[in-house]
């Protein structure tokens, strides 16, 4: 509607104040989690570049997306999203923003991985025209000791 305010406002993942807590959504979404230091070194690479998501007015992220641009290629390092904060559509806005960033750097694809066994992430990167390029069996551990498959999943961004 017109001069509604956004649900979520996209920022670069740049503020040291942010890094605490993306560490903490990424330790409450991965078995093996990032702490701070470890986006810190990340994201100071040349090549890696990241987005915050939160709602207008807030400093507390409920999103963040990591990527690193090498040439014309680059890759999802890591999209967590707030527990609290899932099926809002922040996933999406987040692979958008990263999507727009390579489109004006002039990438020619986009490279990720996922487990097969997240349904709601495999859904949306088939629904952002990825394709799944490769797997590695028995990849991820699971609580239960059982291992998944990471799926390969691509996306060409010029022909």
């Amino acid at each position: 509607m017109l001069g509604q305010e956004p649900a979520y406002v996209v920022t670069p993942l740049a503020d040291e104040e942010d890094l605490e807590k993306v560490a903490a959504i990424h330790g409450d979404s991965f078995a093996h989690a990032w702490d701070e230091n470890e986006f810190t070194s990340l994201i100071s690479q040349n090549g890696c570049f990241g987005f915050v998501a939160r709602r207008p007015g807030s400093v507390r992220p409920e999103g963040l997306v990591l990527a690193r641009l090498t040439v014309d290629e680059a890759e999802i390092l890591t999209i967590a999203v707030d527990r609290h904060s899932r099926s809002r559509g922040i996933g999406r806005l987040l692979m958008d923003h990263v999507l727009q960033h390579l489109h004006s750097e002039r990438a020619l694809a986009l490279f990720l991985e996922v487990d097969e066994t997240n349904v709601p992430a495999v859904a949306l990167y088939r629904k952002l025209r990825f394709s799944e390029v490769g797997r590695r069996p028995a990849y991820y551990p699971g609580p239960d000791g059982q291992r998944t498959s990471a799926l390969i999943m691509k996306r060409t961004l010029r022909d």
